[in-house]
């Protein structure tokens, strides 16, 4: 009992500090930081929402869909340059400086660049060499030209990726969101007006090529402002390196190479749907799939905002981080079912007011998806428990066995349902979708009661 009142004052504190906008101390500065993270991906997801809706409307599902598929391959490819070694940056960089090694934090810093900068490199030639492999080869669809310029979205990407990293290890949020506000104004007003303008002068593959090039300029616009302020704010300081030993740089590569594991799962479980289906469906099929998942995933990023602030708690003893995690539980669930009965009972509404007649196909897929929010939501909360008390080799094996359930049943489904047509398929690859994530929830409920 004690320590429920315990927690409730923590709570209670918490929300005291942020009515009065008392942010000192370190409890003071992690409380700000979750507001800005809060911020940013609250905002990042509106505007992906948003340019969603209106490329959906402006394309039409067969342009909409090789537009889809070809991002989801080029996220693939910016999965692979990324390994995390973000996160790695963050975890060593912050680690040093907290204990005022300011030199050996510079050190990590210009080591894991390196890294990151040949990887980026790397795989963003890969990319322009098996493009037309990929398109021709395994698709079968006219996306050579898109996917050779998303070895620009490759790089660019990766740029503010580790632009950020260095900002958040310096405990510098605000910059982040100031740069994530600006990319989405910028991609929402810029994108469209290019869609009407060569909508009707260039070919299918052509205007897909200059959508993911805009993009892809729009995340240099980002680099050039993240840089502007890291070197106004970090790299102005003449600070002497300290020479990493090989012991560290092993440290460093070990959790790389734990960080890739769950970063590569995370992304093949998130987009082996899209890839599969681009192999046994034309695209108009892809269109809505993508339009009703979207949706979905756009409802989920909101019901997972109420354990934003789970991290910030992340230092509190076990017993007291379960009775947390309980109550964060059940107020997610309430408002996951609440958003679960609206969307199965609104799902043709919402997809014809949001998306448009031309998508009335997507109301059915839709239907079937509603049942992620109902699962992921707690999914989210599991793994960032098990990843805040420092075990996240137990998201990552939960991940990797999920993906593999995911790869099978969606070949399954969609090779028994695709000869009864297209549809068909596509709410097979849903189902499997279903199945394999309610698996990741089953996997990490079961896990954290062994543990």
């Amino acid at each position: 009992m004690d320590i429920v009142k315990e927690e409730e004052s923590d709570i209670k504190l918490l929300f005291n500090r942020i009515k009065k906008r008392d942010f000192s101390g370190n409890e003071g500065t992690a409380v700000k930081n979750s507001i800005f993270q809060f911020s940013t991906t609250f905002i990042g997801k509106i505007g992906s929402l948003v340019l969603t809706i209106i490329l959906a409307r402006l394309l039409m599902p067969e342009i909409f869909g090789l537009y889809s598929l070809a991002l989801s391959t080029i996220l693939i490819f910016v999965a692979f340059s990324d390994l995390g070694i973000g996160d790695t940056l963050i975890r060593f960089v912050s680690r040093e400086l907290g204990k005022r090694r300011i030199g050996k934090a510079k050190s990590y810093s210009e080591y894991l660049i390196r890294i990151k900068l040949f990887m980026m490199i790397v795989v963003s030639l890969a990319l322009i060499l098996f493009a037309r492999l990929i398109a021709e080869g395994y698709y079968h669809k006219p996306l050579t030209l898109a996917l050779i310029a998303g070895s620009l979205y490759v790089l660019f990407g990766g740029a503010v990726v580790i632009l950020q990293a260095i900002l958040q290890a310096h405990n510098l949020f605000k910059p982040i969101l100031y740069r994530e506000t600006l990319f989405q104004i910028i991609r929402i007003v810029i994108i469209p007006l290019v869609v009407l303008l060569s909508i009707k002068n260039y070919t299918t593959e052509s205007l897909v090529a200059i959508i993911i090039v805009i993009l892809s300029l729009s995340f240099a616009f980002s680099v050039l402002l993240l840089y502007l302020f890291t070197r106004k704010n970090i790299f102005k300081k003449e600070i002497a390196k300290k020479a990493l030993s090989v012991k560290e740089k092993y440290e460093v590569k070990k959790f790389v190479l734990l960080n890739s594991t769950i970063i590569l799962s995370g992304i093949f479980f998130g987009y082996i749907d899209i890839i599969m289906l681009g192999y046994f469906v034309t695209s108009e099929y892809i269109g809505y799939y993508q339009g009703a998942f979207s949706f979905i995933n756009a409802a989920i990023s909101l019901i997972t905002f109420s354990g934003a602030l789970l991290p910030v708690f992340s230092r509190l003893n076990r017993e007291k981080m379960d009775i947390f995690v309980k109550k964060t539980i059940r107020v997610v669930s309430l408002i996951s079912i609440a958003s679960f009965l609206f969307i199965l009972l609104a799902a043709k509404p919402l997809i014809l007011i949001i998306f448009g007649s031309e998508y009335a196909n997507s109301v059915n897929i839709l239907r079937i998806l509603s049942l992620l929010l109902l699962s992921i939501p707690i999914t989210t909360i599991y793994s960032t428990y098990f990843i805040s008390s420092g075990r996240p080799e137990i998201v990552s094996k939960s991940l990797i066995a999920s993906t593999v359930i995911l790869i099978i049943l969606n070949y399954f489904l969609i090779s028994v349902l695709l000869p009864y047509g297209p549809m068909y398929a596509v709410y097979g690859s849903a189902i499997a979708t279903i199945i394999s994530r309610y698996s990741y929830l089953f996997l990490l409920v079961i896990l954290k009661k062994r543990n």
